[in-house]
């Protein structure tokens, strides 16, 4: 095997470098995860995640967990509404819609972001990720890399898999290459207790998901595991209308006074969301990797996820194309048939590349299309057809 005798180090414990890890370990590889969270009761933020058939599920079936993901996922969660800016339903697919049904190649069961790292910590091996290991960089050494810790002693490793998110800080050692901004800036807000604190809301949202759409904006929400709710108002701006807007993200009020003026031909019930966010309220400028990127291999390092292939979230495809690339390195780097692991790294990167670029597209679109004029008629006619 390639990996004989191979330490692996991969930097990020996300749902990417953790199924990483399983997979690897199932072929008997030394790995490690350097994750920087302090611990893994650390709490996961994000909205659930919606995994798919043939690349989410199917990287938790290769690793063995799909019954431990049928125990925790959140029947229902996947249950849509969408609506006009006055909250008027114009599609439902509550009444249709099964609540499990795994044998659906298009069914895509959602599950919190906490409840799926629960599930692949505790398949892995109990030394195999190591907590508190905030990378700072790394260096050349012999056939690998010396890597640097902020808070811990440096360690060699021969291999180093990147799974560290939008902001990797190993990408760099890979590439030049830097995301581009989509022109959408996304607005996110937590409101705990959903069913006391924004009653009607929550009424609304039966536990499933709305996506709301009027004059080129949006409002995109879901319930969340433990009763919460997570939302997004969504919109077009400047890039650095985060830094620039002159807004105290912990004044619920100012806030508020925000959206009424930013959405003023909206309905006051969606007031509800800004009076009970657990304030801070979140920017997040959506951003995207070049669609035609390209880099020299390397055979000591490579890279997984938002790190390799950032995109937007209008896909619900992100988790899912990290997962994927989890499932295909690891058969790249425990396959008979390559030569040396320059080989299987460039074959996995090849082929990763081509793949996240299609559905990075797929994501641009769908982000212009959910802005327009016309949006509601758009994603109406996009979910009818399915």
């Amino acid at each position: 095997m390639l990996l004989k005798d191979k330490s692996i180090a991969i930097v990020g414990g996300g749902p990417g470098g953790l199924t990483l890890a399983k997979l690897l370990e199932l072929k008997g590889a030394n790995v490690k995860v350097y994750e920087r969270d302090i611990d893994k009761s650390a709490r996961v933020q994000g909205s659930p995640l919606d995994l798919h058939d043939e690349s989410g599920l199917a990287a938790l079936r290769k690793a063995g967990l799909i019954e431990a993901f049928k125990t925790n996922f959140m029947p229902g969660a996947d249950k849509k509404l969408i609506m006009n800016e006055q909250a008027e339903v114009f599609f439902s697919d509550h009444e249709e819609k099964i609540e499990e049904d795994f044998e659906n190649p298009h069914f895509r069961p959602e599950i919190d972001r906490g409840a799926l790292r629960k599930i692949l910590l505790e398949t892995l091996n109990p030394a195999t990720v190591v907590w508190n290991s905030h990378f700072i960089a790394m260096e050349k050494k012999k056939e690998g890399w010396l890597m640097h810790f902020k808070n811990r002693p440096s360690i060699y490793a021969d291999l180093v898999i990147a799974a560290d998110g939008a902001n990797s800080k190993i990408r760099p050692y890979i590439t030049n290459i830097k995301p581009f901004y989509s022109g959408i800036t996304m607005l996110e807000g937590n409101i705990y207790d959903a069913e006391n604190n924004a009653p009607n809301i929550h009424k609304l949202l039966s536990g499933g998901k709305i996506m709301a759409f009027g004059n080129r904006k949006n409002i995109l929400m879901g319930q969340k595991a433990n009763g919460e709710i997570g939302f997004y108002a969504s919109f077009k701006a400047n890039e650095n209308w985060a830094i620039n807007n002159g807004l105290n993200y912990t004044d619920k009020t100012q806030m508020l006074n925000w959206f009424k003026t930013s959405y003023p031909e909206w309905s006051d019930i969606w007031d509800e969301l800004f009076e009970n966010t657990a304030v801070p309220f979140i920017p997040r400028p959506i951003y995207c990797m070049p669609l035609d990127q390209q880099w020299q291999a390397l055979p000591n390092l490579t890279i997984i996820g938002d790190a390799a292939h950032l995109m937007p979230p209008f896909a619900g495809e992100g988790v899912n194309m990290a997962m994927l690339d989890a499932l295909e390195l690891s058969e790249c780097l425990t396959s008979n048939e390559y030569a040396n692991l320059l080989e299987a790294i460039s074959t996995y990167e090849t082929n990763m590349r081509k793949r996240a670029s299609i559905i990075a597209k797929e994501s641009l679109d769908n982000g212009e299309r959910m802005h327009s004029e016309n949006a509601l008629e758009e994603m109406l006619s996009l979910f009818s057809s399915h």
